[in-house]
């Protein structure tokens, strides 16, 4: 028996905002797009793992008003889950990163204690994204 990873989702309050966080600046590709009354699920993969798909959701959406609710504070107080992606360049990714809109840089491309190379920021809705050279 086998276990793989097929997916991990991503919740944002601006999917617009999110696509171009993650499809132009990250260079994922947008595999599906379902909107539904006022909510939008949008599924991007990787080109070097084409399997494994992030799913951008809105913190209300298949949730009750009430969760809806909870979730969407923590998000909006950057308290949810990060999202860990690599790269086989770092300082180029990086730069594109620190120089769009919206992007917080939470850390510059540091040499870590682990045995890694990593940077972090916060995507448009909040959510922390690490990146380690590849």
């Amino acid at each position: 028996m086998t276990v793989a990873i097929s997916g991990v989702h991503v919740l944002v309050d601006d999917p617009k905002a999110a696509l171009s966080f993650y499809r132009d600046i990250l260079g994922l590709t947008v595999k599906n797009e379902v909107s539904r009354d006022e909510f939008t699920w949008i599924t991007l993969t990787t080109p070097s793992q084409p399997e494994i798909e992030i799913v951008l959701e809105q913190p209300h959406a298949g949730r009750s008003q009430d969760d809806g609710d909870a979730v969407a504070a923590l998000l909006a107080k950057g308290e949810l889950q990060m999202l860990q992606l690599r790269t086989d360049d770092l300082a180029t990714t990086f730069d594109k990163l620190a120089a769009a809109p919206g992007v917080e840089v939470l850390q510059e491309p540091t040499d870590q204690f682990w045995g890694v190379r990593d940077a972090a920021v916060r995507d448009p809705s909040g959510n922390m994204i690490r990146i380690a050279q590849a």
